[in-house]
């Protein structure tokens, strides 16, 4: 049986915590900065978790992470 391969934009966009969390970046914070209130980009600072929903799809894309 062939290996699955992995979704290079998945790859470059989320990881794995240690306890199988998929953890990714937050959102619409790469231009146009000066429409968003500072309370959005104050809290869009770092990362966050994923939703379960959202998590098994982003995991069904890395088999072997």
């Amino acid at each position: 049986m062939p290996k699955m391969k992995t979704k290079s934009a998945v790859k470059k966009r989320f990881s794995l915590t240690a306890s199988g969390k998929v953890k990714g970046a937050v959102a619409f914070k790469r231009h146009n900065l000066r429409k968003r209130p500072q309370k959005m980009k104050r809290k869009a600072r770092g990362t966050f978790i994923l939703f379960e929903g959202d998590a098994g799809i982003v995991k069904t894309f890395m088999p072997y992470r």
